[in-house]
């Protein structure tokens, strides 16, 4: 086992181990958590409180976590000191128990790393950013029917504009950018621009891609959507899809299908939309007919602009969504936005196989501390960790008991202040709600 210098795993856990390309996971895994900065010190105990309950009451206690702590961000400084806000110790526990869970960070000021949150996925290939989308019954919406979306999406996690290759203007290393572009290969960029380089690669699109299309034909999804603005970055995100569209054929002949064949079998005339969930044929599932989908995976294309329109108007024609790293940010809270905002957005950074569990949302320090926010963000990013385990008793108890929760009308100031004849609580007493909502 590694050694660490300023953290120690419990002693009464074991750690999960990876066996034949699986996840080994043991009835007492040792899971690293980070508080996290701000608004964490509410909303990890909460989420603790709410974890350790499922699965204690989903597998009557013959299941349990064994937690160990360790430090990023503003707490880390703290116990490492000055300029130690991603530690070696950190870094090191989550290469070696594999699995983990964290608040949000706050961003260092001044130099050192850009975010600590991409640095964590670069520094240890957490290629996908994992983020589901769906509406809780009872969740105030802007949306007519927030209930049409379900979406997951799948945000490449270390390249694009995030790979944090750029120049400030008039650094003299922005000032040789221009002048080779502009004297070598002939185009005309301002000579008082900054300059940023946006890398996409095979490499980088198609691991993402390949753990998209997995997960939808593991979760039983209808579709994968690849989300790009390919007509006008053809090199770039125009190649993301290209390369995609190739994995999916190449990789999964037999359980996808293009759009553009589904079209083909079809031979429609009239226009007609070709079938985006599963199920429309069921009952002529004895002999399929022409533009019948099956259950192959539809694998389709949309531009970004269009895609942003589409998940307001026809969010319930989308399963998975498959996206560079910049787009993925734009749509999945903008997707949020439709069933009650960041509060209720879970996620996750996924690799091969270590998984890092997250809030989606900020540090909000000005209500660090006042016991006040909502912690669902954080407790359904545990949901998700719950489920990577395949420990699914446990997180589907916790989503029926956070719904029971809304539905009473119980919930904390975010949620309170847009739903008639609901009774505010506190952040910890939301979670008590839940826990006693299990069921």
């Amino acid at each position: 086992m590694t050694k660490f210098e300023r953290v120690s795993p419990p002693e009464n856990g074991t750690p999960i181990t990876i066996e034949n390309d699986r996840l080994k996971v043991p009835d007492d895994p040792i899971i690293p958590f980070i508080r996290g900065d701000g608004i964490g010190i509410d909303i990890w105990p909460a989420t603790k409180r709410v974890l350790d309950a499922a699965v204690e009451k989903a597998y009557q206690g013959r299941r349990r976590i064994s937690w160990m702590k360790i430090y990023a961000g503003d707490e880390a400084v703290e116990k490492y000191g000055e300029g130690q806000y991603l530690p070696e110790d950190t870094l090191n526990a989550i290469k070696e128990f594999i699995v983990a869970i964290k608040g949000p960070l706050t961003t260092p000021v001044g130099g050192g790393h850009r975010s600590l949150n991409v640095t964590l996925r670069q520094v240890l290939n957490l290629y996908a950013c994992v983020r589901p989308v769906r509406w809780f019954k009872g969740v105030p919406s802007p949306a007519v029917h927030p209930e049409r979306m379900d979406i997951i999406i799948f945000r490449e996690n270390t390249e694009d504009v995030y790979a944090g290759i750029e120049w400030q203007q008039g650094s003299e290393e922005a000032n040789r950018m221009i002048e080779f572009i502009n004297k070598e290969l002939g185009k005309n960029i301002r000579l008082d621009s900054g300059i940023g380089i946006k890398p996409i690669s095979i490499t980088g699109t198609k691991q993402l891609a390949r753990k998209a299309i997995k997960y939808a034909i593991a979760e039983g999804r209808g579709s994968v959507t690849f989300m790009h603005k390919g007509n006008i970055m053809k090199y770039t995100e125009g190649a993301f899809k290209d390369w995609g569209y190739q994995l999916a054929v190449d990789e999964f002949r037999d359980q996808i299908i293009t759009e553009a064949e589904l079209w083909d079998e079809t031979r429609a005339e009239d226009g007609v939309t070709p079938i985006t969930k599963p199920g429309a044929f069921a009952h002529l599932r004895g002999g399929r007919p022409a533009g019948d989908p099956g259950d192959r995976i539809i694998v389709k294309d949309r531009i970004a602009d269009s895609m942003f329109q589409q998940i307001q108007t026809r969010a319930n024609e989308y399963d998975v969504v498959c996206t560079p790293n910049l787009n993925g940010d734009y749509i999945s809270d903008a997707a949020a936005a439709q069933v009650g905002g960041l509060g209720m957005a879970p996620g996750a950074n996924i690799g091969d196989f270590i998984g890092l569990f997250e809030a989606t949302h900020g540090t909000a320090p000005k209500y660090a501390g006042q016991d006040k926010v909502n912690p669902g963000s954080l407790m359904l990013s545990g949901v998700m960790m719950l489920n990577y385990i395949e420990w699914r008793e446990a997180g589907r108890m916790i989503e029926k008991a956070i719904e029971r929760t809304i539905e009473a009308k119980t919930v904390t100031y975010d949620l309170h202040r847009q739903m008639e004849g609901a009774t505010k609580v506190s952040c910890s007493g939301y979670a008590e709600e839940i826990v006693k909502n299990m069921a």
